[in-house]
């Protein structure tokens, strides 16, 4: 049974959305990924909203442009964690999207991750998925040394080569 809903308002969304999708794979959670249009289908919306939790779903990400509703819009309906994702616009640079988003009125929270922020989406899913489920918070834990080993070996690197001679390599 998923235990995430990731939904989207357009196609045009998914290399964003696969992000957060391929973060929820990688901690093994599942999910169901689906577009809906909270403005042009509003009908099929509530309707995905309000069965949510039914399905299981325990957190939803929602990722949405320009007057991004669908987020607020979940957040309203389902019960649990609703995290938006603004996506990148070509009018304000997904600014639009980020204060439709975090200006929530006081009693609907989003949690709401960077302008296209599809991984930091997904971690964050698994790390409020991981309070309540220990095998899950040691995968999440293990990908947070996994990033400081990446770090680590980096600045090993940067150590070992030089300044000017790591940069030349990061050019390649």
């Amino acid at each position: 049974m998923a235990k995430v809903g990731i939904v989207m308002g357009s196609d045009s969304d998914m290399p964003v959305m696969s992000k957060a999708a391929e973060m929820l794979e990688k901690f093994g959670i599942d999910y169901e990924m689906t577009i809906i249009s909270a403005h042009r289908e509003p009908d099929v919306f509530f309707e995905y909203a309000k069965t949510a939790e039914q399905k299981g779903f325990k957190v939803i990400i929602a990722g949405a442009g320009m007057a991004a509703h669908l987020p607020g819009m979940c957040a309203a309906i389902f019960p649990m964690p609703v995290i938006g994702i603004p996506m990148h616009t070509t009018s304000l640079g997904g600014r639009d999207s980020l204060y439709s988003i975090v200006q929530m009125p006081s009693g609907i929270p989003v949690a709401t991750v960077a302008i296209n922020g599809g991984a930091n989406a997904g971690i964050l899913a698994a790390k409020i998925l991981a309070t309540s489920d220990p095998e899950l918070l040691a995968k999440v834990k293990e990908y947070s040394e996994e990033l400081k080993k990446q770090v680590e070996a980096k600045d090993a690197k940067l150590k070992e080569s030089g300044y000017r001679a790591y940069m030349e390599a990061q050019k390649k």
